[in-house]
């Protein structure tokens, strides 16, 4: 007989997620750095009895939102390449579904997160109760069931012993790099603090090795014989990159081969940007020099990615009509995309393996010739020439120049603020200011187009933008999940006025933490980023911009809200620091950087003053009708567009 220990289930999770490591080209560590709590009736006797009598050598922290714990969880395993990682726990009902929209973009995003939601009686004996959502068609339903549409294993614990497969089954998802993402395990209140007679061997060490998968020698045969046909390749630099840590094999690649390469947002920053062969950011968010290249490219590489509609501009970007796609990816859906040709293999093994074979067989050069550092050196004139961009007075024509009465919002906005700044001069005020010992984050809003579009990554790692899900919210959150994998370095989180009123939770926490994160704050007092996009397709601006109701008309067209977000930060304990001016945005950064706490920078802009786009196009839905003569010519020019698209 095996000898057991009696514990409640959730001491036996506890004990469980101590022992468990995870392997990387031979270097071993703790698979769980700590675990993110809100405690409520649905967690606090069961786990939280657990961690408090025993949390082994879990750290755990206490959250002020679910979603914004869940999103600092994120964020700290996706700047630890997916290497460690959090769980979070909530109780049943809110503060469960709180943790969904996380769930979701860590999902969207490949990043492993363990999501450890309290749920309702297993004994259904005292049903309802609190909080508990009733379904009359299926009993077996609660609030935990939303997770199983954004999680990549979803289980619930009914009877105490279950425990033991549903942890395997975590594990195992939880560590594949081709398949893993948020991972629930539903936990009933009562369950939680049952006793049952667990094996020892359940809590043995457990060391969860993450291999390189090789290609196959066909697989190797297939991309030397694509490049060897193909005269301008071009490579996409995707998440894969970083998560395999190729960054070297990646950039020797490309430049043994003479082949450049564009960045999608998750592979942005495994190069730094004044690499030759690095053309920035590429698709709808993409820079001028990887967009014009990829257009005439007749072979696409794509090294781990998914090929989301942004990088490929909704399959219209790659016009040439003869371009073919290689993708190398260890994930075998993801290389399947644009009936491409496949390589499922490590990027690392994959690059090593193809770069090897095409030297044995006489090696390979595209026919570039000027053209990278032609359309480089414009790139570099394009990003100096938006970084100087200053408001002249009447007549200034902003980066995104569209039919709104722009000289008269400038003017409502300075009266109100201040301020005659231009976004994109901020923006380059910071990368001047900003030393290699940085990482910065966003999400969502017009921020990621301008740092993809413009951004100069200046440290390998040091660029952290989610945009697999685009989620308002993870940007202040995410930077303290960053700050806690990166102690000994600079975070700064850029977010806009309106993801920053979306959720900011975890702000407060880096302070009880006394974890400093730098909050980048650019108010343009609206949705700036969808203001755009309507205005771009016909539309008046409406419901974006951020303004009060006119009590006439019954609509919001009254005149802007101000907020003060210096003082809202200032309540937390932040040091914070309003500014209208370049100088003062200088003065404030110096200055933030020799704070210990959390710091908050508001920076009045005006709007429509972002980087705009550089030979793109995004496909969304347009009224196909409309009274709207503008919107109708919208509809007949997209309609051009998706002919011209890839069909699948």
């Amino acid at each position: 007989m095996a000898k057991t220990i009696r514990l409640t289930m959730a001491q036996a999770l506890v004990k469980f997620l101590n022992n468990q490591y995870i392997e990387f080209d031979g270097k071993e560590n703790r698979m769980f750095k700590g675990i993110f709590t809100i405690f409520g009736h649905g967690n606090v006797i069961g786990l939280g009895q657990a961690l408090e009598e025993d949390p082994g050598e879990l750290t755990v922290h206490q959250g002020r939102n679910e979603q914004g714990m869940a999103h600092a969880a994120m964020g700290y395993a996706k700047q630890k390449l997916r290497k460690q990682i959090y769980a979070c726990t909530s109780s049943v009902g809110p503060g469960a579904a709180n943790m969904v929209t996380a769930a979701a973009t860590a999902t969207a995003n490949c990043i492993p997160v363990l999501f450890l939601p309290g749920d309702v009686y297993a004994t259904r004996q005292p049903d309802p109760v609190l909080q508990q959502m009733e379904q009359p068609s299926d009993l077996s339903i609660s609030t935990n069931d939303a997770f199983r549409a954004v999680s990549k294993y979803w289980d619930r614990i009914a009877r105490p012993e279950q425990l033991m497969s549903a942890c395997i089954s975590a594990m195992r998802v939880l560590t594949d790099p081709a398949d893993t993402g948020a991972v629930t395990i539903a936990l009933p209140q009562d369950v939680e603090g049952e006793a049952y007679d667990y094996p020892e061997y359940f809590f043995t060490k457990r060391v969860h090795r993450i291999d390189r998968r090789p290609p196959t020698k066909a697989m190797i045969e297939d991309a030397v014989k694509a490049i060897r046909s193909h005269k301008n390749p071009i490579l996409i630099c995707g998440g894969g990159v970083k998560y395999s840590e190729a960054w070297e094999e990646f950039r020797n690649f490309a430049h043994k081969f003479n082949i450049p390469f564009g960045e999608t947002q998750a592979g942005r920053g495994a190069i730094v940007w004044d690499d030759e062969m690095n053309l920035g950011g590429i698709g709808e968010t993409g820079g001028l020099a990887a967009n014009v290249i990829a257009k005439k490219a007749d072979l696409v590489i794509g090294v781990g990615t998914r090929y989301t509609d942004f990088t490929t501009s909704s399959k219209w970007l790659f016009q040439n009509p003869d371009v073919k796609f290689l993708n190398i990816n260890v994930s075998e859906f993801h290389a399947y995309k644009l009936d491409g040709i496949q390589v499922v293999a490590d990027a690392k093994a994959a690059l090593e393996a193809i770069s090897e074979t095409l030297e044995k067989t006489g090696g390979y050069k595209s026919t570039y010739t000027s053209e990278i550092a032609a359309a480089k050196e414009e790139y570099n004139t394009e990003i100096d020439r938006v970084y100087g961009v200053e408001y002249t007075g009447k007549g200034f024509v902003p980066e995104i120049d569209d039919h709104l009465d722009r000289e008269k919002v400038f003017e409502e906005v300075h009266n109100i603020t201040g301020s005659y700044l231009t976004q994109s001069y901020a923006l380059g005020v910071l990368n001047d200011f900003m030393k290699n010992d940085y990482v910065v984050v966003g999400s969502s809003g017009s921020l990621p187009g301008d740092l993809q579009r413009a951004w100069r990554v200046k440290e390998q790692n040091s660029y952290h933008v989610e945009y697999g899900f685009s989620c308002m919210g993870y940007e202040v959150n995410a930077a303290l999940g960053v700050k806690l994998a990166e102690p000994d370095k600079e975070v700064y989180s850029f977010v806009g006025d309106g993801s920053y009123m979306m959720l900011h939770s975890e702000l407060p926490t880096s302070i009880q933490e006394h974890k400093k994160i730098n909050i980048i704050l650019f108010d343009n007092m609206a949705f700036g980023c969808i203001n755009n996009l309507e205005m771009e397709h016909g539309m008046d601006s409406f419901g974006t911009e951020f303004r009060f109701r006119d009590e006439k008309t019954n609509k919001l067209t009254g005149g802007l809200v101000p907020i003060d977000f210096a003082m809202n930060a200032a309540s937390y304990g932040c040091k914070t620091y309003k500014v209208t001016t370049a100088d003062e945005l200088k003065e404030a950064l110096e200055d933030a950087a020799k704070q210990t706490v959390s710091t908050l920078i508001d920076i009045k802009v005006l709007p429509k003053t972002m980087v705009h786009k550089y030979g793109s196009w995004w496909r969304v839905g347009v009224a196909q009708t409309s009274k709207n003569q503008r919107i109708r010519k919208v509809y007949k020019e997209i309609s051009l567009k998706i002919d011209e698209a890839r069909k699948y």
